[in-house]
């Protein structure tokens, strides 16, 4: 087992129920699966649903909507 700390803090002063409310909070994130709660977050260069080409749809400003991705 290492000796580095899991967690340090940077700047203030918490008192004893704050720092343990931090780590409750982080460690239950840390332990949190991927799901439907928690989706896996990816690039946006990485989404292939960017590339597909859109339909434009016609009115008032389309033409300048039709440069912007969406």
């Amino acid at each position: 087992m290492s000796d580095e700390p899991l967690l340090r803090i940077v700047r203030g002063h918490p008192d004893d129920d704050e720092l343990a409310a931090l780590t409750a909070v982080v460690a239950a994130v840390a332990s949190a699966p991927a799901g439907p709660e928690r989706p896996e977050r990816r690039s946006r260069w990485a989404d292939r649903a960017a590339l597909l080409r859109q339909v434009p749809h016609p009115g008032e400003g389309a033409w300048r909507a039709s440069g912007f991705p969406r």
